[in-house]
Formats: C-alpha cells, structure tokens, sequence
C-alpha cells in the first residue's frame, strides 16, 4: 500500500504545479484558483491527489453533482485537475476520466447606444465616466481597463496598448477621437487633483500608487445603471459585449471584432477564410493575433 505524501513532499507537489502554470504564463487569479481546486480535490480524498484513482474523480464529481454545484463550476474544477493530472503529475489517464458539465449558453446582455449613452452620462465622475468609456469604446475587459497606465494611450496611432490582457497577452485596441478626448480631459483633472502620477496608473484607486479595483469598476457600472434607470441587469462585461454587438450592426466583419476582442466568441469559422490573417491594420491587429 502506498504511504500518504510527507508534509515537505505535497509542498513539493504544489510548488512542482505553481511552476508549471508559471512558465506557462497562468495569470495570478488562475493560479490561485486552480490551487484553491486541486486543494479541494485533496481534502476530498483525505490523501495527496497524487494518489487520486478514476473511482476517486468519479465520486467526487458525483458528489459536486448532488450537491447542486453549477455546471460552470464544475467545469472550472474540470479544467484545474486536468491541468493537474496531465501537466503536473503526468497522469493523463486521469485527466481523461474527468466529464466536463454540458448546460445550456445564455445570450449575454446587451444595451442598445442609447442606454450606453444614458449609462456613460449617469457616471458620479469624469474618472469613471472615461473609465467606463474605455471599457465600452474599445472592448476590454474590467481587468484590463484597471491596469492600463497612461502611457499605454498612443494618440499618434490612435491605439491603446493592452499590456496586461488575458492570460498575459499584448494587444493593442482601438482608440476613437472622442474618447482619446474625453481621456485627455480626465488626464488634466487627475493631474489638477493629483491623482494622477507621472506615469502611473491611468485610472488610481484612492491609494494613486495602485490601480482602481476591479470590483470598485463593477459596482461603478451598477450605481450607474441604477440612476440610468436600465432594467437590466449589467455589468462591466456587458459593456464589452455592447461593443462588439454594436460594430456587428454596424457592419463589421464578425472575424475583424474577433481580432478587436482577442477572443474566439464572436469568430466562428468559416470554410472560405478558415485560420487567415484578417485584413485589418496590423498595429491593431498586435503580434501575431490571427483568427
């Protein structure tokens, strides 16, 4: 029988894991994540999850079914101990017994440009108004939106440069004159207010030496959906998909947002263009981005 791991030895598994996913330039929130998961995984097991059998994932995923856990969750766990069994341990014999949850997709929110207009408008300040501007008028994510310093503004190529995007990736995204105008008008009442430092962060928390939280972005979103009067229910993300909803009824080839987004959502493909380079600028297009 195989004797339960030392203390030192599941030290050395969990730092064998936090390497693998490092090099592999897992964000700091997956990280955390899919440790927090495998950890779980283990306090199930009673043992170290180097010792797992598939009748051990069969039953844990069974008792995360009866206990009602949602399918996007389960699946968020799927992906955690595949990265573990496969990567870190070598076991992908394991890796294949884990079934991910199949649920039906909902349709994200989106708002029409009026009730953009009327959530942009309804921001308490200029520096969430241009924040918010952002997240809408090029695309990002909350994420992104919060780590963007004011260098990464080329108003010489009207770009923004999203240095700190998804899994850690470089894009640049598109800046329009109305925004780089509202941004340079937030820019001098940072300076006037001395939020905003030489080279900082282009929308500081209270503290101006870190960037705004993200959760304080969500709940900006929401105060101001409230006073807009909006029924739905919305969220930072809903703004990204508004964006990309808005340049697909303006015309815009499905496969050119894709590029915008970094994302496969709004890609699906074709047989006539398959896995080309789109024709887009490629300063906008960045390194390599391709659908």
């Amino acid at each position: 029988m195989n004797k339960p791991l030392s203390m030192p030895a599941r030290r050395d598994l969990r730092q064998r894991m936090i390497e693998d996913m490092s090099v592999r330039g897992f964000s700091a929130k997956t990280q955390h994540d899919y440790q927090r998961i495998v950890s779980r995984f283990a306090a199930f097991l009673g043992r170290s999850p180097d010792r797992a059998t598939a009748e051990d994932i069969r039953r844990f995923q069974v008792e995360q079914r009866e206990a009602g856990m949602p399918a996007p969750a389960m699946n968020s766990h799927v992906a955690a101990l595949r990265f573990f069994f496969t990567t870190t341990i070598d076991r992908p014999d394991l890796s294949r017994k884990l079934i991910r949850a199949s649920y039906p997709r909902k349709l994200p929110t989106v708002l029409s440009p009026d009730e953009v207009a009327r959530l942009l408008a309804a921001a308490t300040c200029i520096k969430h108004r241009a924040a918010l501007s952002v997240a809408y008028g090029a695309g990002l994510r909350v994420a992104e939106v919060a780590a963007l310093k004011t260098g990464d503004i080329d108003s010489e190529r009207m770009l923004i440069r999203v240095e700190r995007g998804k899994g850690g990736r470089y894009r640049n995204a598109m800046l329009s004159p109305d925004l780089l105008s509202l941004l340079r008008t937030w820019w001098l009442e940072g300076r006037r207010q001395g939020a905003m430092l030489p080279g900082g962060w282009l929308f500081p928390g209270q503290n101006p030496v870190k960037p705004i939280s993200t959760r304080q972005l969500a709940r900006v979103v929401e105060e101001a959906a409230r006073a807009a009067g909006l029924t739905k229910r919305v969220s930072p993300h809903t703004l990204r998909h508004s964006f990309a909803t808005h340049l697909l009824e303006d015309g815009v080839d499905i496969r050119v947002i894709q590029v915008l987004l970094e994302t496969e959502t709004y890609c699906p493909s074709t047989p006539d263009r398959g896995a080309d380079f789109l024709s887009v600028s490629p300063s906008v297009r960045g390194d390599g981005a391709h659908c």
